[in-house]
């Protein structure tokens, strides 16, 4: 009985992964560039996620400062996440905060995906591998900022 949160955590993580990439394809529309980040995540309660990423758009590459937080998280985790922009008509619309409720189940290495939107309709299709020992459920965000 002890380890039943952790499975129902882990297939949730699972059930994330499988199932945003086969359903983002349909919905999400013609890719306008490519993203790349690299996060670490502390958590005790209330998670705390800092990092960078590299936004690849019109020929060009972005780099912003990342970070974030999730409603329920405990546990520690290194996170590089690959993935498609959708929407984005201008480099100055990855600025804000991106949206998505989310699990991650992680002991020594992980996977899972997401998908984010901020309010100006852009779109990210995440694929991510993780390393470490967290565990989270809930509401979440990452923040993007320019690195000048």
């Amino acid at each position: 009985m002890r380890f039943t949160p952790f499975a129902v955590a882990a297939a949730l993580s699972a059930a994330t992964y499988f199932a945003a990439p086969a359903m983002a394809a349909d919905t999400l529309g013609t890719p306008s560039g490519s993203l790349t980040i690299k996060t670490k995540s502390a958590d005790l309660g209330v998670g705390y996620t800092w990092g960078d990423a590299r936004l690849t758009f019109n020929k060009k590459t972005y780099r912003y400062k990342v970070t974030g937080g999730q409603i329920a998280a405990v546990g520690f985790s290194e996170v590089v996440s690959k993935g498609t922009v959708y929407n984005l008509h201008n480099a100055a619309d990855m600025e804000g905060t991106f949206a998505a409720t989310s699990g991650e189940a992680t002991l020594g290495n992980g996977l899972g995906g997401a998908v984010l939107e901020n309010k100006h309709g852009v779109r990210l299709k995440l694929e991510s591998d993780a390393k470490g020992a967290r565990l989270s459920a809930g509401a979440g965000g990452l923040t993007f900022e320019p690195l000048k």
